[in-house]
């Protein structure tokens, strides 16, 4: 098996649980599975009058997305939806020609400190994944409520059961890409 994943998170926060989640899931992958955990932090809003002049960190990003077999979203809740640097890098992805997200697999999954644990956010996620035609995997279904109960000040993820879900939901991305 050699499965290349990439993942990234709408949050900037150092101590980000969606970014301790990517993390989390990384470590459960079996052998054979890569994982590059992208940063956005570094791609400025997209603005059609720079299109033509794509900036590098766009660039690399939509790269790694071509070489990926499958795409890991970890996702914070803001104001029930998407945060603007996710949103941001979903759209440049879009304008590019070579169409990096469209038919991939995609797993989403968010942390919360909420009991919701970004339910509403993985909704509206889903409904813009319908037209950049990613393909979101349905089962199982990963809402990490009381984040902060399940990270520890390091963001190491201690709560097993959640450990258990995050890698059903790997294997099942590893599962629709060897489809």
């Amino acid at each position: 098996m050699n499965i290349k994943l990439v993942g990234f998170t709408g949050s900037l926060r150092e101590k980000s649980f969606n970014m301790s989640a990517l993390k989390a899931a990384k470590e459960l992958l079996p052998m054979g599975v890569t994982f590059d955990i992208l940063d956005l932090s570094d791609i400025p809003f997209f603005n059609e009058d720079i299109e033509d002049n794509i900036p590098e960190s766009v660039k690399e990003f939509i790269e790694k997305i071509i070489e990926s077999d499958g795409i890991v979203i970890s996702v914070p809740e803001y104001n029930y939806s998407i945060p603007p640097v996710l949103k941001n890098a979903l759209d440049w992805a879009s304008r590019s020609m070579d169409m990096p997200l469209s038919g991939k697999p995609l797993a989403i999954m968010s942390a919360s400190p909420s009991l919701f644990g970004g339910s509403r956010v993985q909704y509206h996620l889903r409904q813009v994944c319908v037209r950049l035609n990613l393909l979101p995997l349905n089962d199982p279904e990963v809402f990490i409520m009381k984040a902060h109960e399940k990270f520890d000040e390091q963001g190491n993820l201690i709560d097993e059961s959640t450990k258990t879900v995050i890698e059903k939901l790997m294997n099942a991305l590893i599962k629709e890409i060897n489809k």
